[in-house]
């Protein structure tokens, strides 16, 4: 149907014209109350926001001089974490002359050590990192 044709239809039913699909050979349009239109596709916008399933990233920080007993209760909140399907950022936070070369290894394997303490099992999503005042590494559920 011509442009002009489709346009009067429009004007006579006290619609209008909108075009759908831009790109296809010839260009679709279709005779619609634009303002009901623009509804439709915002509540179809929310209605698949709701259905989204955001995952929050959860910190936990730990220091290189953290007894045992502190560890294991970090490592019970982290299972929380994760069963609720957070992701968790651990972080071990070095101070002063810990930020020296030869307290790195023990800071990555007290990351270690608390991650192998997580009763759920884990992956880590993003290794043993260097950043900033110390080391962290990302890990999910599996």
């Amino acid at each position: 149907m011509e442009t002009y044709q489709a346009l009067e239809i429009a004007k006579e039913r006290g619609l209008d014209l909108v075009e759908i699909a831009p790109l296809a050979q010839p260009p679709v349009c279709r005779i619609i109350d634009f303002g009901k239109y623009q509804y439709q596709k915002s509540r179809q916008g929310k209605g698949q926001k709701t259905k989204q399933k955001i995952t929050e990233v959860k910190g936990i920080r730990i220091s290189l001089r953290i007894s045992r007993h502190d560890l294991e209760t970090k490592a019970k909140q982290t299972e929380k974490f994760l069963q609720k399907g957070n992701k968790i950022r651990i972080e071990i936070v070095l101070k002063g002359r810990e930020k020296s070369f030869q307290f790195q290894n023990l800071a990555k394997e007290k990351l270690q050590e608390f991650i192998q303490l997580i009763p759920v099992e884990v992956f880590i999503e993003r290794e043993i990192k260097r950043e900033g005042r110390g080391f962290n590494v990302i890990i999910a559920k599996q």
